[in-house]
This record gives structure tokens, C-alpha cells and sequence, in this order.
């Protein structure tokens, strides 16, 4: 029985999975303090009201605390304009850049002269339409 939980253990996915994990908790430590340390102040010192938590109104003697909702509503455009804007799109940048760099693949496939299909490079017929190939 322990036999198989050390193989699962030292196999990647599971060894992967606790490194994301903690990764993630991490990052989201860092977003969060983004967003409540540098974004809502900046916000609140445009509307001039920091917590929209005090904000509701009374229907037939029950409070709607729309203000809860719509602090929830700014904090998630204000994580996700912050991974976006700070994880996302420097990585697709990075990523673009480094595929820049490396020389085109050989194509393995080649357009069929008659049907225009999607053939081996190396084929001597076409196995769509039987065309003979030159090579």
C-alpha cells in the first residue's frame, strides 16, 4: 500500500500539482494585496468613498445591501484587469518573443494538386482523391 503512494507521490502530475498549488496561493496573495493596497485606494480617492459596503436601500422594511455587491463586482474587474494587464500580457509578449526566435519548422504536409487536401510530405498518391504525385 505505501509502495503505491510513494509511486504516485514521485510521479510529476502529483509533485506538479503542489508546486502550482502553492504557486497559486502565493500569487494570489500578491493580486490581492494589488488590488486592496494600490488599485482600491486609487478608486476610492476618485469616487471619494473607499467601502461601497454602507451603501442600500429599504423595500418594505428590507435592507438591499447593494453595496457588498458592488464592492465584490470592483474587486473582481480590479483582479482580473490585474492579471491581465500584469501576468497575461507580459507572458503572451515573452512568449511571442521567444518563438520569434526559432527558426521555422519543415512542413511534414503538403496540398494535393487536385483536391487540395492535407497529404504526407513524402506521399506518392493522394489517399483522397488517388492522384499520382510527383515528388
Amino acid at each position: 500500500m505505501l509502495k503505491g503512494f510513494r509511486q504516485f507521490i514521485i510521479r510529476g502530475n502529483a509533485i506538479d500539482l503542489a508546486v502550482g498549488v502553492i504557486i497559486g496561493a502565493a500569487f494570489g496573495a500578491v493580486v490581492n494585496a494589488l488590488v486592496k493596497d494600490l488599485l482600491t485606494p486609487l478608486i476610492s480617492a476618485i469616487f471619494k468613498t473607499p467601502d461601497f459596503s454602507n451603501l442600500f436601500f429599504t423595500i418594505r422594511g428590507s435592507k438591499i445591501l447593494y453595496g457588498d455587491f458592488l464592492n465584490a463586482v470592483i474587486s473582481l474587474v480590479l483582479i482580473g484587469f490585474s492579471v491581465y494587464f500584469f501576468v497575461v500580457l507580459p507572458m503572451n509578449t515573452l512568449t511571442a518573443h521567444l518563438k520569434s526566435k526559432q527558426p521555422p519548422e519543415d512542413p511534414t504536409t503538403k496540398k494535393c494538386p487536385e483536391c487540395l487536401s492535407e497529404i504526407p510530405k513524402d506521399a506518392k498518391r493522394c489517399a483522397f482523391c488517388t492522384t499520382i504525385l510527383s515528388v
